[in-house]
């Protein structure tokens, strides 16, 4: 049973419209389904979205940051929950610890990082919870091509796809949520 989702997203204001309007619909529906959302703690970009949106619906949301981003990243004060941390890594490790499941949107060096450790550890054994990547407008493509290459040069094993899932749409990520 999912009760709670960690997102990792974007903190630009840049991204493209449809990555906002998908994160502000992802948003709602989690908070209607009573699933709670675990962020970077931020009140800017996609991350700042989703958060308000979930907020906005009755939903849940506990974000953890790091002192040093407080102010850059504009942590996020109206939440049900705010974790002020002192490092990064010590961030990290509450996103993967308190999310039955990671969800992984468009996002920058961070969510990439973000993504490529959780799917480490899920190869490692170190966790067995559900990776999802919401695949909007086919985002996430060169990175799965590039998973493949590594693949192909005997790098990772050919089984890499089954620690993740590709989502193309959020009721998809949804169905996958809800089992």
């Amino acid at each position: 049973m999912i009760s709670a989702v960690t997102v990792y997203c974007s903190s630009s204001n840049k991204a493209p419209h449809e990555y906002f309007t998908a994160a502000a619909d992802l948003g709602r529906q989690l908070a209607e389904r009573g699933i709670g959302l675990v962020f970077g703690g931020g009140s800017v970009g996609l991350m700042g979205c989703i958060a308000d949106a979930v907020m906005a619906n009755g939903g849940t949301v506990k974000g953890i940051i790091p002192k040093f981003l407080e102010e850059r990243e504009v942590a996020h004060y109206g939440l049900s929950e705010l974790h002020v941390v002192e490092t990064m890594h010590e961030r990290k490790m509450k996103l993967a610890e308190w999310g039955d499941a990671y969800l992984v949107l468009p996002g920058g060096f961070g969510t990439l990082d973000e993504l490529i450790e959780v799917i480490t550890w899920k190869h490692l054994g170190h966790h067995h919870k559900p990776i999802i990547l919401l695949n909007i407008k086919g985002f996430w493509n060169p990175l799965l091509l590039f998973f493949d290459r590594i693949a192909d040069e005997q790098m990772i094993s050919r089984q890499h796809g089954d620690f993740y899932t590709v989502c193309d749409t959020i009721a998809e990520v949804l169905d996958l949520l809800q089992g």
